[in-house]
This record gives C-alpha cells, sequence and structure tokens, in this order.
C-alpha cells in the first residue's frame, strides 16, 4: 500500500484499502461523541435535578444557577491546571481541524469537555470532541495504517466527528469542501473526499443506532409566500444576526487577553465561572448550555417573549459565549451561535410579523453561524436545518452572497497566537471554521 500524502492523487484500489479504517474512524468517532454527550447528561443530571431536589431549590432559581456556574469554573481550573495535559489545547486559538494532540491529555479534555457541558457553560462538543476523537484515530492509525498521512487522519476524523455531531454526512462534506479545495495540490474532489465522507456516513449511521441527537430542528409553518418578496426581509435578518455575531468575534481577542493577564488558568476560568452565574441569573435558564435544546424551546415559546425580550437574550448568549470561549474553558461556538442566530430572527419576526417565521429564524441562524464560522457551506446546511423547508435554498444561497461580503473581511472570532518555528514535517492544520 503506498503512501497517503497531501499531493498524491490516490487510486481507486488504495480507496478500497483505505476504506476499513476510514470506517473504524466513522465508528470511533460517534463512539466518542457519545460518550462524551453521555457522561455531561449524567453530570447534568446531577447538577440539575439530583441535587436541587436533595437540597430543596429550585433547580432555575438565580441562586442555584451562579452556583453551578461557579462550580463549574472553578473545577475545570483545577483539572487545566494539575490534570496531564492540562485540558487540551484552549479552545480559543485553534480551528476545528487542528493537529493531534497527545494521548495523554485526552482524559482531561474529556473531563472539561463534560463538565462544561453539564454546567451550563454557552459551548458546544464540536472542538474537544473532534480533538479527542483525532487523538485517539491517530493513534490506531500510528499502530496499524502507519503509512497513512497525519493530515488525512485529521480530514477523516473530523469528517466522522461532524457527520455524528449533526446526524448527516452532509455536514462534514460541506465543511470540508472548502478545506480540500483550497489545497494547492491535484486531483479531483471527490477522490479526495471519499474517504472523509466514508467516515461521516458510518458515524452518522452509528450515531443514530445509539440514538444521539445533538442539533434538534424546531417545528415551525411552511412559507406561503414567493421566494423573490421576501429576499429583502431575509437578507435584513441574516445582516444584522451576522452583524451581532461580529460583534462577538470584535470583543473575543480582547476579552481573551484580559483574562490571561491573570495567568493562572485557576484564576481565568474560575472568574469566567463567577461572570457566567451572573449571566445566567440574567436571561434564565434558556441562556444556558450549548443551546441546541435551548433553540427548539425558544421558537415553541416565540409567542411569549416580547422583542425587547428577546434583545436580551441574545445580548446575554452572546456575552456568555464570549466569556465562555476566552476564558479557557473548551468547547465550540457553533452552537451556540445558532441561538443566537434564531433569536435575533425571532426578535425580527416579533417586529415585523410580516416576515415568515421559517425564514426569520433560519436566516438569523445563517447570518450568526456565517459570521462565527466563516463557512457558508455550514452557515446555509444550518439554516436549511432550522428552517425545516427545503423550498428555502434557493433563498438561503442567495442570502448567503451579500452577508458573506459583510463578514469577509471582519475579524474572526479565534484568537491567532504568534507563530512558532515549524519544521518541515510537522503537519499544518486545514480548515476556518472556528471550533
Amino acid at each position: 500500500m503506498s503512501t497517503v500524502d497531501e499531493q498524491e492523487v490516490p487510486s481507486v484500489r488504495l480507496l478500497l484499502q483505505l476504506s476499513v479504517p476510514a470506517i473504524v474512524v466513522g465508528v470511533v468517532s460517534a463512539v466518542g461523541l457519545f460518550l462524551v454527550d453521555e457522561a455531561a447528561h449524567l453530570i447534568e443530571e446531577f447538577l440539575w435535578e439530583f441535587l436541587p431536589h436533595l437540597l430543596n431549590i429550585p433547580p432555575d432559581s438565580g441562586w442555584w444557577i451562579f452556583a453551578v456556574l461557579s462550580f463549574t469554573g472553578f473545577a475545570i481550573g483545577l483539572i487545566v491546571t494539575f490534570v496531564p495535559g492540562r485540558g487540551g489545547p484552549d479552545s480559543a486559538t485553534i480551528e476545528l481541524v487542528a493537529p493531534p494532540m497527545a494521548l495523554t491529555a485526552v482524559p482531561g479534555v474529556f473531563m472539561v469537555a463534560a463538565l462544561g457541558l453539564a454546567g451550563g457553560v454557552s459551548l458546544g462538543p464540536e472542538a474537544p470532541v473532534i480533538g479527542i476523537n483525532t487523538a485517539i484515530v491517530f493513534a490506531l492509525v500510528n499502530r496499524f495504517w502507519p503509512q497513512i498521512n497525519v493530515g488525512l487522519v485529521m480530514m477523516v476524523s473530523a469528517a466522522g466527528t461532524i457527520g455524528a455531531l449533526f446526524g448527516t454526512p452532509v455536514a462534514a462534506i460541506l465543511v470540508l469542501t472548502g478545506v480540500v479545495a483550497a489545497a494547492k495540490s491535484g486531483g479531483v474532489l471527490w477522490d479526495r473526499l471519499f474517504l472523509p465522507l466514508l467516515s461521516a456516513s458510518t458515524a452518522s449511521v452509528t450515531m443514530v443506532l445509539l440514538g444521539g441527537q445533538l442539533l434538534k430542528a424546531p417545528v415551525s409553518p411552511p412559507v406561503a409566500s414567493t421566494l423573490l418578496e421576501l429576499i429583502p426581509a431575509a437578507v435584513l435578518v441574516a445582516g444584522l444576526a451576522a452583524l451581532v455575531g461580529l460583534l462577538g468575534s470584535v470583543l473575543f481577542a480582547p476579552v481573551h487577553g484580559l483574562f490571561r493577564r491573570l495567568k493562572s488558568p485557576l484564576l481565568y476560568t474560575t472568574l469566567g465561572g463567577l461572570i457566567l452565574g451572573v449571566l445566567g441569573v440574567l436571561g434564565g435558564p434558556l441562556t444556558l448550555f450549548k443551546g441546541s435544546t435551548q433553540t427548539v424551546e425558544i421558537v415553541q415559546r416565540a409567542g411569549e417573549f416580547t422583542p425587547w425580550q428577546l434583545a436580551i437574550m441574545v445580548l446575554i448568549k452572546l456575552a456568555a459565549l464570549v466569556i465562555a470561549g476566552a476564558a479557557g474553558f473548551r468547547g465550540g461556538r457553533i452552537f451556540p451561535a445558532v441561538f443566537i442566530g434564531v433569536a435575533t430572527g425571532l426578535m425580527c419576526h416579533a417586529l415585523m410579523p410580516q416576515i415568515p417565521l421559517t425564514v426569520a429564524i433560519s436566516c438569523g441562524a445563517l447570518g450568526t453561524v456565517l459570521a462565527v464560522s466563516r463557512d457558508g457551506w455550514i452557515a446555509i446546511f444550518i439554516a436549511a436545518v432550522i428552517g425545516g423547508d427545503t423550498t428555502l435554498f434557493p433563498l438561503l444561497c442567495f442570502v448567503v452572497l451579500p452577508v458573506w461580503l459583510l463578514v469577509a473581511r471582519a475579524p474572526e472570532m479565534i484568537v491567532h497566537l504568534p507563530e512558532e518555528p515549524k519544521s518541515p514535517e510537522e503537519p499544518k492544520p486545514g480548515g476556518r471554521h472556528a471550533g
């Protein structure tokens, strides 16, 4: 079997030979995500159901929300300070598809990811879970298939995790298409996407068999208006949601720098937990956690909120996302961005009821996810899932273009650290998708 590298065009025989490891990667990726999600679920039940019942305290009371988030910040600070691997790389400084970390860091990353998800921190599971899966997959591949290139391992394991996260391989292949297309190498695009797609498909099927589902679509009515009539309103909603996301992007690096002045991870994650506790008290339970379940709930309860209340929730969730990402918690920004975008769309719908609800929440999600991830494909995909109406695809594909012009040259929601000299053989991270 020949070596797979970035400059080689894989043969059909080679693709077939590598299909077995790709399927293994897909299964491992789904199981890794499932274990993190299940561990978080158990801790969440303990923190938000068992303990409050034991202490006879309402779990949605301000004091309990503040206490749990403060404890979460302190506990994660202890792990990042004392556990080998220090909780893995800072999620604020890495792309979604990043080089594999050491296996010794996996237990710490697992703990901080599960604690953050369970404790109500406004970050998603994508970055730490991809990091965990990539480390495990790299160790397995290095042991049994050492001829496979590190870059391919990164792509295939990221594809498997993204496929499991969103419950479909389509999301993974859309994310990685941009990475592959941007690479300065020859060959047919689908030759290079074959193994990642196989891994993503296997992971999606495995996750369904395990009963896991992270991204849930809100129930919203179909659109009765013609798409041409909706373009101005759709661009307005998506543009406003993108501006909200850009506000977070502009603040992200400076806030990250302020926290790092404290030097000790125990200090800045604990301070982050205290601030998140205050924000949780102000915003209530809907503004906690990664946001997937809360997105469904806020759409179902849309008529209960005034535009002013929705605006406050948007700002609080945005602040929670920035603080959580900058204060040393481990997690991704896409899931909270979906909630922010949907809440922004609901606010626009409340102010202008003539904008169909489905269009408002879809375009709101598109705008914020595009501003946070800088990936048009994943923004369109998530917007379509949120809207649940395939007839919106032409509208979404049109709307993403002016919004892309708005966000393309703006600051990204990622902290770029000074580059260190790299040896020629060291792999370079791929992708622009903020984890």
